[in-house]
């Protein structure tokens, strides 16, 4: 039973091997968790005004085991082709969310990560298993200072109409999670989108990240 939790995702082993914990996935079974909503809370009244700012739809995750959880967004409104609920769980190699959060993320929680994603055959981990790819791929977020959305990913998920580019949020002493922006491929190149998007992007993540940091009691 517990092994076919742990491949469902729904709770994974700690280092130890000898017990487990639940993860945000549980969230999709009933009502559960607490963190995500208190963090959404936080951050939903400058996700709307950034949504009416930048005239696209974005996404606030945070880390949970192996995947990023959104826990805010702003697309609920959208065609159901490109719809989002909070609790929906992004792939942390193939998403800006992921992308994002694992460059900037502590080395220790980060290579935690990767040891899982080694052992999990699913499709989704298969980059863990190419390190060298894996680590140059990072290094180019870390010195862009932000992630873009796997093409192979924007293919099979939204026949390569929607694109995306995602920061962490993070303070100097922290990361608390990433965001994106989605928008439609052929109004712009991924590079329109950059010099367009990336400011405000990181502008509104680092004041969700100082909001975060000052209700670090009410969202650890």
């Amino acid at each position: 039973m517990l092994t076919t939790l742990a491949h469902a995702g729904y709770i994974v082993r700690d280092s130890d091997n000898r017990t487990y914990r639940v993860t945000g996935k549980t969230l999709q079974l009933s009502a559960g968790y607490n963190r995500h909503q208190a963090i959404g809370s936080i951050v939903s009244e400058d996700l709307a005004q950034f949504r009416q700012f930048i005239g696209w739809p974005s996404d606030v995750s945070i880390f949970d085991e192996d995947a990023m959880l959104v826990v805010e967004t702003s697309r609920e409104t959208e065609p159901m082709r490109f719809f989002r609920k909070p609790g929906y769980r992004a792939p942390m190699l193939y998403t800006s969310l992921g992308r994002s959060y694992l460059a900037f993320c502590p080395e220790e929680e980060r290579q935690a990560f990767l040891e899982r994603a080694q052992k999990n055959p699913a499709p989704e981990f298969a980059l863990a298993r190419a390190p060298d790819a894996l680590e140059a791929l990072l290094e180019t977020v870390r010195a862009r200072g932000y992630a873009t959305m796997d093409d192979g990913y924007s293919r099979e998920n939204y026949e390569s109409q929607f694109f995306s580019i995602g920061v962490p949020i993070r303070t100097h002493a922290q990361v608390f999670g990433s965001m994106n922006i989605m928008y439609l491929r052929r109004a712009m190149t991924p590079d329109e989108a950059r010099d367009q998007f990336l400011a405000p992007l990181v502008e509104v993540a680092d004041k969700l990240a100082a909001k975060l940091e000052m209700h670090t009691g009410d969202v650890a």
